[in-house]
């Protein structure tokens, strides 16, 4: 007779792992499928976290050979130990996977190791064995997406994945690509001592994000020495054992012309993973992107099939996975599982930080939105101005009639931790008079929200 359970989830990812935690947790007795050796998915193994670890590591090299001498810090023979701060990465990485494991023992989640494929619903088979679900959860994430005429072999042309684990520091890395991913692994390899440069098809770095944002961030990576070939695109890729020899074709049409690199990182985006799933035996429908299709409550057109995160469509972020892995559980058990998708923040972490949630103006603007805009530059920051970080501004977009927050962006420090004051602010319907009336702590980076807010108004106080 088959083990049984309520629930198996297939992924243990970041949104896999927190539905398995969370459906555990209301009285479900759950199993989560997980093919690597280690709990996590691509965010925890090879993604978010070590990328994280890497770029705190070249943050910290980078102030300690150009920085800290400006704040009266001398530091004299400062050297680069890679193996040491990729050691450190994977002990990051170690102790962050161990968590995991360690909250699948605390709530009770069985583990089946191996790769899960759906032979019918309500049946998962892992490595030759049987298992009966009430519910089976699809949560198996995405991979990079590959570029018809470039190869990949993780050494000298990597995806994200290779970019973590080079054992030297590249003279040349190309980036294709300037989206998130692109931008923080060229920053990293970047502070490190390669030459970096971005090649994007578009006629601007990270696509989606407000264009005024995307424009200054451009300057800011520029002043750090990024190059940026835009409008162009990469058609072929040669290796041999110099390096990599990349035909480049402007994105109108036009003369190629090559460009020589150590390292390429290909880095266009990702794509859904449902490779051995066994979803068209199963008669689960896939869109024309290859995303597996749900309704609002995630559920397929298979009964009992549900699908989160990275492979359905919306954002492919970490926290909107988690966010979904709670709301279906919650379903499941009969509660009212909600994510407020125009509420979900987006982030780039290099330094300055760009961060950003709710719409952008040009989304404003095509849906005929009438609405006001309130900025306020770092540089006008106490605290900023005392960490030489004042790069970059804070944007609030609000209704023009009724001054409710629809949007905010931001290029500058710790613009990551700062836009959950407006995340939560929109989550509530706040107005921008709500944020600019909230009394902040002096000196701290959160005044330059609170004087956007302000400038919605046109009553900004330190500008």
């Amino acid at each position: 007779m088959p083990e049984s359970f309520d629930v198996i989830v297939i992924g243990a990812g970041p949104g896999g792992y927190v539905c398995a935690i969370r459906a555990a947790q209301l009285g479900m007795k759950v199993a989560c499928v997980e093919k690597r050796a280690t709990l996590g998915g691509t965010c925890l193994n090879v993604g978010c976290i070590p990328s994280k670890a890497l770029l705190q590591s070249s943050e910290n090299f980078e102030e300690t050979r150009h920085k800290f001498a400006e704040h009266g810090i001398i530091v004299d023979g400062v050297k680069l130990d890679l193996a040491r701060m990729q050691a450190r990465k994977g002990e990051v990485v170690g102790a962050n996977v161990k968590g995991v494991e360690f909250l699948f023992k605390k709530n009770k989640v069985t583990w089946l190791k191996g790769a899960g494929k759906i032979t019918a619903p309500g049946k998962v088979e892992v490595e030759g064995q049987t298992y009966e679900t009430r519910n089976i959860v699809i949560a198996t994430g995405s991979d990079s997406t590959p570029l018809r005429g470039v190869e990949v072999d993780e050494k000298q042309v990597v995806t994200s994945t290779g970019a973590l684990e080079l054992e030297k520091v590249p003279g040349h890395m190309v980036v294709i690509g300037g989206g998130v991913i692109g931008l923080e692994l060229g920053s990293v390899w970047r502070r490190l001592g390669s030459e970096v440069t971005v090649i994007e098809y578009l006629d601007r770095i990270v696509p989606g994000m407000d264009n005024e944002i995307a424009r200054q961030f451009e300057r800011v990576l520029t002043k750090q020495g990024i190059k940026f070939k835009l409008k162009s695109k990469v058609t072929a890729a040669k290796k041999d054992a110099s390096g990599v020899t990349l035909t480049v074709e402007p994105a109108a049409g036009g003369a190629a012309e090559e460009v020589k690199a150590d390292v390429v990182l290909l880095s266009i985006g990702r794509r859904p993973y449902t490779e051995g799933l066994g979803l068209a035996e199963a008669g689960v429908e896939l869109d024309e992107r290859g995303r597996v299709k749900t309704d609002r409550h995630y559920a397929t057109n298979v009964p009992g099939i549900y699908a989160i995160g990275d492979v359905i469509a919306g954002a492919m972020l970490a926290h909107k996975a988690e966010d979904e892995g709670v709301a279906l559980a919650e379903i499941l058990a009969g509660q009212a599982g909600h994510v407020n998708y125009g509420v979900i923040p987006a982030i780039v972490y290099t330094w300055p930080e760009v961060a950003s949630v709710g719409e952008t103006e040009e989304e404003l603007k095509a849906r005929g939105q009438a609405y006001k805009v309130g900025k306020f530059p770092f540089t006008a920051n106490g605290r900023a101005r005392a960490m030489g970080d004042t790069d970059g501004f804070v944007k609030i977009l609000a209704d023009k009639e009724t001054d409710r927050v629809l949007g905010c962006h931001i290029l500058g420090p710790d613009a990551g931790g700062l836009i959950a004051e407006v995340a939560i602010a929109m989550e509530f319907g706040a107005s921008a008079e709500d944020v600019a009336r909230t009394c902040h702590a002096h000196p701290t980076l959160s005044e330059s929200v609170k004087e956007a807010a302000l400038a919605v108004d046109g009553r900004a106080l330190h500008i």
